[in-house]
């Protein structure tokens, strides 16, 4: 399989992976094309393969990234998904090197993940079978994850205030997304609102729309995130599924 790095030339032309054929993402779908293009900018890097499916690595430089992260000098994972019939082929690993490639000047290479196989965040498994450690933590369960290039460099941490594992807002639903996953507009704007109107609980939502608010934020994680009375519910789109748990 190729490798393709999408640019601004070729975009509008190429798919981004998620969300390809889900009709009701579709605005979604266009944010995050929206999105990717005024990150290009500042470093940001998505790599695919050649392929209609889930098979995508992105990242972007440290000094750009929304994510609450201390640091300088490292490359950033955002997002790190391969599916379906495309694992255990090597993609995977392609797709890492394409990282170590682009930060091979650099001091290394972090992402955010967790203690184990969460969605949407990059397999814990894969990062250590291939030489990252946990570098830091924030509760209650994110791991940022490193592996150096330079023996002599600092490691980045989680932001103090991103390590509060509890939002501000403790009355019902709080919702925190950004339009870095085609995903979250849907879920977030049209189910998660349907969902407390329907409980007749109050619902607070936060757009994450630029670097300085992601570094605001209670958690170590822009994408997507739902709390109830502050605690932390779930990082997953259906959040309902989550929320009736808890909500009588």
């Amino acid at each position: 399989m190729k490798l393709l790095k999408l640019t601004d030339d070729n975009i509008e032309d190429e798919h981004i992976c998620c969300a390809i054929s889900d009709k009701k993402c579709r605005g979604g779908y266009h944010k995050k094309k929206d999105w990717l293009k005024s990150k290009f900018k500042d470093g940001y890097i998505f790599q695919k393969m050649d392929v209609r499916g889930k098979v995508f690595i992105e990242y972007v430089p440290i000094e750009s990234s929304w994510l609450p992260l201390r640091g300088s000098n490292f490359m950033v994972i955002n997002c790190f998904w391969v599916s379906g019939q495309f694992k255990g082929k090597g993609s995977g690993q392609k797709l890492l090197q394409e990282c170590q490639n682009d930060a091979s000047k650099m001091d290394g290479i972090v992402a955010i993940s967790s203690d184990k196989k969460r969605p949407f965040m990059t397999d814990p498994k894969f990062l250590k079978h291939h030489g990252f450690e946990i570098i830091d933590e924030a509760p209650p369960f994110f791991k940022l994850w490193g592996l150096k290039t330079n023996e002599n460099a600092i490691y980045p941490t989680i932001m103090k205030s991103a390590k509060l594992g509890v939002c501000p807002d403790d009355k019902g639903i709080t919702a925190y997304y950004s339009n870095a996953c085609p995903f979250t507009d849907y879920y977030t704007n049209q189910l998660l609102r349907e969902y407390a109107k329907n409980k007749k609980v109050p619902l607070t939502v936060n757009h994450i729309k630029s670097k300085k608010e992601g570094h605001k934020m209670p958690i170590p994680w822009i994408i997507n995130s739902v709390f109830y009375n502050g605690e932390l519910v779930t990082l997953e789109m259906k959040a309902e599924r989550h929320l009736d748990k808890i909500i009588t």
